[in-house]
């Protein structure tokens, strides 16, 4: 069990009391009854619903003639005669509403009885909830059959109720597919619904089985291919399908299925062990609990004992892991402590017998909850359930270890570190491909660990889940699962204990809390139940709280890969072992995200005293910069942040120091020449002079320094940079509106490569993101809507329609910079697949080709009269616009969690850039003012002058510092603790900018005006940026939204 029940979805969530089993049907003694489902020739099980899952109608039409005097057989004549187009018929193919059925049924059954027949009380004693109810006999059967790993389906005859619903009286999770005629439009024995169900089900004919009572339907599968069963009698029936599956579908064990292949022991052996310990020989029933993914786990019915078997799985092991002794040892000493832990029977050290090592256990049973959210119980229950798991876990941290005879159990002292080098060893050792977060995780935690620590015994994996707890009382009777118990930091086990708090309700592995209402449910919070824990401990809050939960989630992330790698090579002992890689990833970056939070705690916590080690230092002309400087220290580290290019690492001053020779060189050169270009009749046409700097900026490595180190760990893609380090580089560029482009490092194309490098599936990245990577095309995002008000993205009215293996696009949208660019192949468009979806899940993108046929550009769009050749602002209709399903972007209803993530780092690389256009305006002024002259004196001489140079100094100068600190941010503590930040600098930079650019254009008069000087495109551009970025008003409700939660 231990670590890996946490990892097993299952297929009941909700608490149940586990009883004493019921005794498998009597087979010869000495024997293991059943064989392994492997050998199981099907794959599916489908159920016809009424006389297989619900009583017979023709049973309670037999009985209801009787009770209401009618003729006998009348019903059941009118069900099955009269072709295809009786009324039964039709009903069930959701052709005739209720109303009308009843009408038309009542005539067909009065003529056949030849007397009036009230048809309305059949139908209403049909749907009553006596008829309603499951059979428990198949119930059951559908646990065992879903729990070997097959699929179940439901194939219904069944009509619509007067209120519009369909009868369907059943609890829809326990079946794959379900398949209604009345939705259907076509029903049994018509041979097109079979092939429906088959085809949804996703199995041949000959690899399903099919239940019905009635022969028509069963001859109608049966000429398919179908195995059928005829049920006459329910009993004998589940005995046949018994026989056609090989295992059994009676006396259920809950979380069992039959022993997996690769988990098979060897039972003669076994059984010589069992009479050995036991006593007289007896029948002995094997099967493998479906979790226990780390140490396989086994239910054992021995003569009258019910046992549970926990063994080392097979093949090579990591150092350590899968210390079954270890568990032997610790369960028989806590229970003479006083710990209520499951009684021990043997440890058996020879691996001769089954394999590996092994012991012996009770079966104990009371009450497991596999939903957090204790579905079923009163509020008052439900937190007198935390408050028990929350006392026995401080019973357990309250052992005294040397009279337990465990002082020896583990180390003393140092756990954290030590638990932080083992999981990033073991996480090496299972390595299969980089998860950024964990080498993110991988470099933080040595720096964070907590300077001190308590100990005391740990259990390592302490969940309710792993709990039983008493039939009737909030009163924990077992704890289980003990395989990572050690003497170490109890603060692990309670921040391991919170897990499911940050979980989602639907998480696939585990359901959680996180979208829970956890005072209507009245569920302490995570902070109430630590604080409960402190209480009961007698200690004081603990402040570094992040850094535990970072360190679990990390713990689990590893412990996934661990297993993920052991499901290559078929060692992992769960059927869904496999699909932990990706849970992997997500516990990860969950990790990371409260490293994040802990990061920033320790951010805003005042500084130590002493001299500080960051440099400051500010610059004024892009050209000649910089000009001063108050550094007197070495440059800062990265986890500093850096104000200036002087405290930046000296191979990043190096760039700064080569970008900043290109621009003179260059850029700045050419900037007249391209601006001219910009109003000529070609200029929908790139210049080639733009071609020429961009092959220099390439060869200089002046190129792609946009991708940070976050999403380009490898540093595969860009050149590395932190958001910090290319603030300063994106500044610089700024100054131009040419620069960003030269060094392929312009929107829309950062956005969309960005998205691409995070998203993109590998076909895509070489089809589309290699290309732009290298500068070869352009490409475009299509969002924005004429219609609807788009900065509310879930607005956006543009359709995406799946047809077969394509999807076909339609809609309008406007303001596509760069999609009039003749080098733009690429746009990806975001669209509506699935408006009934929850809000943000109805999104999804798909990469475009800019030549695919309905693609229309309708116009241009200019910005104050500049239409911004050659890339442009495009108005395009997509109309009926085909694309290929491999064009989808992550999944679809991915597409708002794609656009957050596009808005990672290109968040604030306009707002970098505004500083430069900002300090390029400010170099424009001064220059200026220094060589003209009016009313007799220069106009650097002028007091009004001086005022607005001073004021445009000291608002870049406030704006710098807070687009340094939001992009420092984003490093250090992630870009969701940034948020505030982040909306704050999309607000001030484009005002900033814009006062300071207005100043220098009054300074320059008219010529300010013209297109001798970039000061009206600058203006223009800063002024597009208060919406292009999002309005100010969404930014401004963001920022006090936040400010009011302080």
């Amino acid at each position: 069990m231990c670590v890996g029940r946490f990892f097993q979805a299952f297929c009941n969530h909700h608490a149940k009391r586990l009883r004493i089993l019921q005794r498998f049907s009597n087979r010869s003694p000495h024997s293991v009854l059943w064989r392994n489902s492997a050998t199981c020739p099907y794959k599916a099980v489908i159920f016809d619903m009424g006389g297989v899952l619900l009583p017979s109608p023709y049973k309670l039409a037999a009985d209801w003639e009787v009770r209401n005097r009618v003729p006998p057989g009348t019903i059941k004549q009118a069900l099955i005669s009269g072709g295809e187009n009786r009324p039964w018929m039709r009903y069930m193919r959701g052709e005739l509403r209720p109303a009308e059925f009843l009408h038309e049924f009542e005539q067909q059954c009065s003529e056949i009885a030849n007397a009036s027949v009230p048809v309305d009380s059949f139908l209403s004693e049909l749907t009553s909830v006596q008829m309603s109810e499951q059979l428990p006999v198949v119930t059951e059967a559908i646990k065992y059959i879903r729990a070997e790993g097959l699929k179940t389906a439901v194939l219904s005859n069944n009509f619509y109720l007067h209120n519009g619903d369909s009868f369907l009286p059943l609890d829809r999770k326990q079946f794959d597919v379900i398949i209604e005629s009345c939705r259907e439009g076509v029903c049994k024995p018509d041979p097109r619904i079979y092939r429906v169900c088959l085809e949804r089900l996703g199995v041949q004919a000959h690899e399903s089985i099919f239940l019905d009572d009635i022969g028509q339907n069963l001859k109608a599968a049966a000429h398919l291919g179908i195995k059928t069963l005829k049920v006459d009698d329910l009993e004998s029936a589940i005995q046949q399908l018994e026989t056609h599956l090989g295992f059994v579908l009676r006396s259920f064990v809950p979380y069992t299925c039959s022993v997996r292949p690769t988990m098979e022991i060897p039972t003669e052996p076994l059984q010589k062990y069992l009479e050995s310990i036991f006593g007289a020989p007896g029948p002995l029933v094997l099967r493998q609990f479906s979790h226990g993914q780390s140490n396989p786990t086994y239910y054992l019915r021995f003569g009258d004992h019910q046992l549970v078997l926990r063994k080392k799985p097979p093949g090579p092991l990591l150092p350590s892991a899968h210390a079954v002794e270890r568990e032997y040892r610790v369960l028989k000493a806590l229970a003479e402590a006083g710990i209520p832990v499951p009684k021990v029977f043997a440890l058996c050290e020879d691996s001769s017998v089954i394999g590996t090592p092994f012991y012996l256990m009770d079966y104990c049973t009371g009450r497991i909850f596999k939903d957090p959210c204790l579905p079923g119980l009163e509020p008052s229950q439900r937190r007198a359930i935390y408050t028990a798991m929350n006392r026995v876990l401080c019973k357990i941290h309250s052992v005294d270890v040397r009279v337990a005879g465990l002082e020896d159990y583990g180390k003393h002292g140092n756990y954290i570190q030590r638990q932080v080098q083992t999981w990033s060893k073991q996480y090496r050792a299972t390595e299969t491909h980089t998860i950024p977060a964990m080498e993110r995780l991988l470099a933080w935690f040595p720096s964070h660990l907590p300077a001190s620590e308590g100990l005391s015994l740990v259990h390592g994996d302490f969940r309710l889940d792993n709990l039983i707890f008493h039939p009737e009382k909030p009163e924990v009777v077992s704890v289980l699962d003990w395989e990572l118990s050690t003497l170490g930091n109890p603060l692990s086990d309670v921040a391991y204990n919170c897990l499911v708090y940050y979980l989602p309700s639907h998480f696939s592995i585990l359901k959680g809390l996180s979208d829970c209402d956890l005072n209507q449910l009245a569920i302490p919070t995570a902070e109430a139940y630590f604080q409960m824990y402190c209480n009961h401990m007698g200690i004081p809050p603990v402040e570094n709280w992040n850094f535990y939960m970072a360190f679990s989630f990390f713990r689990v992330a590893a412990i996934l890969q661990g297993v993920y790698k052991r499901s290559l090579t078929g060692q992992a002992s769960s059927a869904t072992a496999e699909n932990s890689g990706k849970q992997a990833e997500f516990m990860a970056d969950l990790a990371w995200d409260f490293a994040t939070k802990e990061g920033f705690r320790v951010f805003k916590e005042p500084p130590a005293p002493g001299p500080t080690s960051r440099a400051f230092s500010t610059w004024a002309d892009p050209r000649l910069f910089p000009k001063r400087s108050y550094s007197t220290l070495a440059p800062a580290s990265k986890s500093h942040l850096v104000v200036s290019p002087d405290g930046l690492p000296a191979c990043v001053q190096e760039l700064h120091h080569k970008l900043k020779k290109f621009m003179n060189t260059h850029i700045y050169p050419a900037e007249q020449l391209l601006r001219d270009h910009q109003a000529s009749p070609n200029r929908w046409t790139p210049h080639p002079l733009i071609e020429e700097l961009k092959e220099k900026a390439k060869s200089e490595g002046l190129w792609n320094l946009f991708l940070p180190l976050e999403s380009d760990p490898d540093v595969k893609y860009g050149a590395g940079l932190t958001n910090l380090e290319f603030a300063h580089l994106c500044e610089l560029m700024g100054t131009s509106l040419h620069a960003p482009e030269v060094f392929n490092c312009s929107a829309p194309d950062t956005g969309n490569m960005e998205v691409l490098v995070r998203y993109g599936t590998k076909p895509q990245k070489e089809r589309w993101l290699q290309p732009l990577l290298d500068g070869k095309i352009r490409s475009c995002f299509a969002m924005t809507e004429p219609q609807v008000a788009s900065s509310d993205a879930t607005n956006i009215e543009a359709s995406i329609v799946k047809e077969k293996d394509t999807y076909v696009l339609n809609g309008r949208k406007w303001w596509i910079s760069g999609s009039l660019d003749p080098r733009c192949q690429l746009c990806i468009f975001m669209g509506k697949t699935d408006p009934t979806a929850q809000r943000h899940k109805q999104q999804s993108m798909l990469l475009v080709p800019m030549d695919t046929p309905g693609i229309t550009v309708i116009r241009p769009l200019s910005v104050y009269g500049l239409d911004d050749a050659p890339a442009g602002h495009g108005e395009i209709a997509f109309d009926n616009v085909c694309v290929p399903q491999e064009n989808l972007l992550l999944g679809p209803g991915r597409g708002f969690e794609i656009a957050q993530g596009r808005l990672g780092p290109g968040r604030i690389h306009h707002c970098m850039r505004l500083i430069g256009f900002a300090e390029g305006a400010l170099a424009l002024m001064k220059e200026r003012v220094a060589s003209r002259v009016a009313f007799g004196k220069p106009l650097a001489e002028q007091g009004t002058i001086r005022a607005d140079i001073a004021e445009s100094r000291v608002e870049i100068e406030q704006a710098r510092l807070l687009v340094l600190k939001a992009a420092h941010l984003m490093d250090t503590v992630g870009n969701k603790e940034a948020a505030l930040e982040i909306a704050m600098i999309k607000v001030v930079a484009p005002r900033m900018a814009l006062r300071v650019i207005d100043r220098a254009i009054q300074a320059f008069g008219a010529a300010g005006l013209s297109n001798d000087q970039p000061l009206a495109q600058f203006f223009a551009w800063a002024r597009a940026l208060r919406l292009a970025d999002g309005p100010d008003e969404v930014h401004r409700a963001a920022i006090a939204k936040l400010e009011l939660k302080h």
